[in-house]
């Protein structure tokens, strides 16, 4: 009988502390290894047959490794076939493989040269030796030889591949002649394991443990190894996961708790935490995921809250095996009935859902009937519908989040579902004129719902809507979302970002002041030479080009185009080579195949838009003839902004990065989150960039009057940083705003106001590649802290106030934090950090408060620190100084602009003329 889980842990005494550090290790045999996700484990483990290229993993702080079997081999593997028939000792019937004869005198040549070789040119240089005493799974052997077989391969890799390292399968026998040669000892099925005869989970039996678990305390205590322990249990069940961790952990060993065929996250030493949110939308209803409510309106709000939307259309083949290992939840937004040949597929997919525990929020209607089965459940019932309207009887106070009235006179249609469950909360109840109850939404043992028309409304006579459900609470509620240290692409060092960037149109246009000069020209003298800010400046090739559509002009037109890309504050893009309007083809010859607009561009005689013309074309033309050796590696995108995923892999696998889109556009008379759009989409695994807030088109009625209307953007930076920080400040617009006198003033208002507030200075290609952080950036739940991890462009992550000052003595990676509002800045040093917070932290070591520049180096010790800012503009940075300390500015010592005393510290302010420094504060030791 297996001994009770909490009393095997109890039963077993654990070690003071492990002789040596012990890694956090995960490991993934899949094809499709999530290692953007996996990178929060310092080492990962993963099936290199499947091509993954360590050289090419871009995480500084955890190492891909290879596994290989070493006593057995399978006959997929691409060495099978060489190994002489001699050498095979037998059969694991179980796996389906071939036992090794490990007393081979040529085997251990072989197993380095065929194996092993191979993936250290690929550039592995650790590995995961599976099966070390498979051998005894033969009928004939001789125990003594396979040992000294087994010794002699380890020998022989270390000999030839200096540095190696391994983690070996067991082999606890030849362990005490190797322990040198070994970085730690792995063993499965301490606690939970798989039976590979009956093909299902079981406990482990109280004997097989206890002699298990005698092994792996030898091999800890008495040969100081580090032990992982790898237990497997359903993918489904993460508490049981969570919990056998636990257990594993409680025993001084770092456990990995994985699925028996290792295709999912597991849980080890620290917790993936998922940010994946699968979205489901219906092309029947959008021809593309950027034009579906879902993504328009609640994706913003996803991922304020630190989550990500991945989209699958329900036309389409679903996901198979959705687990939260990698998905925090699934959310539906269907405006009725999904197509008849769709709903089987759909319901099948939600059924698993729901009986897998993943939490499903459901928004305007849930795409097809409930049956008796659904209404079940999903503790439902159906209601006949009422031939009276329908009146509000009782309201949530996260129902009317921008629409306080909700009017009366609803149909029944709208709502005819009630909740049966007792643990279901009501949303939004109504009631008919016989007295019926109907539910509009609810929060429920699954999820929670919202129906139509109580998501969002319309705005009567505009194309404007407002939210009726607070989706910053409905979110959090119904797919249980755990708070984290959200990823914020806004703030560096706890200033809000700031940067601008034009878009071409109009480069050749005439400004409608005296002297009868280029718009181009204008723009260059009277902003570009004046606000010294990051811009990136781009320009349409078949504007300014002698082949282009204007080449009587094009020798004025370039020059202008190459003293701007020669100001130091400018970095260069391109804005295509002939400005298309519609740019994904399905669009073009779906929602708007008799669009004329769909063929619009600049018009160059016998040309057919061309996407590799447009995009690597454009930008070869700019590094040719007009960069003056600057890089140009930005794509800003044209016309309705949407490219295809065709037109993103083009820029994604030329290097380049891409921005545009998005179109937030929130002011005093437009006053709804309904207008702020999200960081960007993904459209086939490459990224779409939004520009944080739109240009100044739309604030000029599409360039129709009044031509200073961009000055209404300074409303829309103030509601995108209160009541929250929403956006950067993106000071966005084309070249014609330089040519009418009411739009040149315009940005003159807007570029004096951004230059009076506290602000980070960054270029746009900074900004992008923060984005692209943002999605990448993986969390784990480490104790009581986080591990954060990410590429190193993102360096702030915001937390509530109500977790408490971040505990700068217990945490990595962390230079400071700053309050804003009801949230915490925190200011990470690089790519990797590990955050704890605490209701009433230590006395704090010396911190950065906030900075206008970026941290290039830091080195705290108590007492003292070394850091190194490098910005765009003359520095500007505050520290929390804990008593009387000395700074020194490029070894001189400094003295602050101003003091702000603070209990038992201050915040000393210093302000310099230059943009980079190497600061040093050293205090006095208590």
């Amino acid at each position: 009988m297996a001994l009770s889980m909490g009393l095997a842990a109890a039963a077993f005494p654990a070690p003071s502390a492990p002789p040596k550090a012990a890694p956090s290790v995960a490991l993934h045999y899949g094809a499709q290894a999530p290692l953007e996700d996996l990178k929060v484990f310092d080492i990962v483990v993963v099936d290199a047959d499947h091509g993954y290229n360590p050289s090419t993993y871009r995480s500084p702080d955890s190492k891909l490794y290879a596994y290989a079997a070493l006593t057995e081999v399978h006959p997929t593997r691409s060495y099978f076939q060489r190994i002489p028939a001699q050498w095979r000792l037998g059969r694991n019937a179980d796996w389906d493989s071939v036992l090794v004869d490990q007393s081979q005198p040529e085997w251990p040549r072989f197993f380095a040269e065929q194996v092993i070789a191979p993936l250290w040119e690929r550039g592995f240089r650790g590995f995961f030796l599976d099966t070390l005493d498979s051998y005894r799974l033969a009928a004939r052997f001789d125990e003594q030889q396979q040992q000294d077989g087994v010794v002699a391969v380890l020998e022989e890799l270390h000999r030839r591949f200096p540095g190696i390292q391994l983690i070996l399968n067991r082999g606890f026998d030849v362990l005490p002649r190797v322990s040198d040669k070994v970085q730690m000892v792995a063993a499965e099925s301490l606690f939970q394991g798989w039976n590979a005869q009956s093909k299902q989970y079981a406990p482990v039996s109280a004997k097989d443990r206890e002699w298990l678990l005698q092994q792996l305390q030898n091999t800890r205590d008495q040969l100081g190894i580090p032990v992982l322990v790898i237990d497997y249990v359903p993918p489904q069940d993460r508490a049981k996961t969570r919990e056998t961790a636990r257990q594993i952990k409680a025993l001084g060993f770092t456990p990995w708790v994985t699925d028996q065929q290792l295709n999912t996250i597991g849980i080890g030493s620290v917790e993936f935490v998922p940010r994946r949110i699968a979205v489901l939308y219906s092309s029947d209803e959008y021809p593309a995921p950027n034009y579906s409510d879902v993504h328009r309106f609640l994706d913003m709000p996803t991922n304020y809250l630190g989550y990500i939307s991945e989209y699958f259309d329900v036309r389409q083949p679903l996901p198979p095996n959705l687990y939260g290992d990698r998905y925090a939840g699934v959310v539906t937004w269907l405006g009725g009935d999904v197509a008849s040949a769709s709903q089987p597929a759909l319901q099948r997919w939600l059924y698993q859902v729901v009986q897998q525990q993943l939490p499903w929020a459901a928004l305007g209607q849930f795409g097809f009937d409930l049956t008796p089965t659904w209404s079940r459940l999903l503790g439902l019932q159906t209601k006949e519908a009422s031939t009276g309207l329908l009146q509000i009887s009782q309201q949530d106070a996260m129902v009317g989040f921008e629409i306080r009235d909700f009017p009366a006179d609803r149909t029944p249609q709208d709502v005819l579902l009630a909740p049966s469950a007792a643990n279901a909360r009501a949303l939004l109840t109504l009631k008919d004129s016989k007295g019926q109850s109907y539910t509009a939404g609810a929060i429920t043992a699954w999820g929670g719902f919202m129906h139509t028309p109580y998501v969002i409304q319309d705005v009567p006579g505009t194309e404007d809507s407002r939210w009726a459900l607070d989706p910053f609470a409905f979110l959090q509620q119904a797919l249980r979302l755990t708070p984290l240290p959200v990823p914020d692409v806004t703030t560096e060092n706890g200033r809000r970002l700031l940067f601008a960037h034009i878009d071409g149109d109009a480069f050749p246009s005439k400004a409608e002041m005296p002297g009868n000069r280029f718009a181009a020209d204008w723009l260059l003298t009277d902003i570009l030479q004046k606000y010294r800010i990051p811009h990136t400046v781009s320009v349409i090739e078949a504007e300014v080009s002698p082949q282009g559509i204007y080449p009587q002009f094009s020798a004025q037109l370039e020059g202008i185009a190459k003293r701007i890309f020669a100001l130091p504050h400018v970095e260069i893009a391109s804005h295509t080579y002939s400005h298309p309007y519609l740019w994904d083809p399905s669009v073009r010859h779906g929602l708007f195949e008799h669009n004329h607009e769909a063929a619009i561009n600049l018009g160059i005689p016998g040309y057919e838009i061309n996407l590799q013309r447009e995009i690597v074309g454009s930008v070869q033309y700019i590094r040719d003839r007009l960069a003056g050796g600057k890089p140009v590696n930005i794509l800003l995108w044209s016309g309705d902004t949407s490219p295809g995923a065709d037109a993103l892999e083009i820029v994604a696998k030329n290097g380049l990065l891409n921005m545009n889109g998005g179109d937030t556009f929130i002011t005093r008379s437009r006053a709804s989150l309904t207008a702020v759009r999200s960081h960007g989409i993904f459209k086939k695994g490459n990224l779409q960039v939004y520009a944080p807030i739109t240009n100044e088109n739309l604030y000029t009625n599409l360039w129709r009057g009044p031509f200073y209307g961009f000055e209404r953007v300074i409303e829309t930076f103030s509601m995108t940083e209160t009541p929250r920080r929403l956006k950067a400040v993106d000071i966005y617009y084309h070249t014609y705003s330089a040519s009418k006198p009411a739009s040149l003033t315009a940005l003159h208002q807007v570029y004096g106001w951004a230059l009076k507030q506290p602000l980070h200075p960054v270029f746009a290609s900074e900004y992008i590649r923060k984005v692209h952080d943002f999605y990448a950036m993986a969390l784990a739940r480490d104790g009581e802290g986080w591990r954060i991890r990410g590429r190193g462009d993102l360096r702030t992550v915001r937390i509530p106030q109500s977790w408490g000052a971040v505990d700068l003595a217990h945490s990595e990676g962390i230079a400071g934090s700053k309050a804003a509002d009801a949230n915490t800045y925190v200011h990470l040093t690089g790519s990797s950090a590990l955050l704890r917070t605490a209701a009433d932290a230590p006395s704090a070591p010396i911190a950065l408060s906030e900075a206008n520049a970026r941290l290039t180096e830091w080195n705290a010790q108590r007492d003292q620190v070394q850091f190194r800012l490098e910005g765009h503009a003359p520095l500007d940075f505050s520290l929390v100084l804990p008593r009387t300390c000395q700074v020194r500015i490029n070894d001189r010592v400094a003295t602050p602009s101003s003091v702000t005393p603070m209990a038992g510290t201050s915040v000393q302010r210093f302000r310099l003329s230059h943009a980079a420094a190497l600061i040093q504060a050293q205090c006095a030791r208590r």
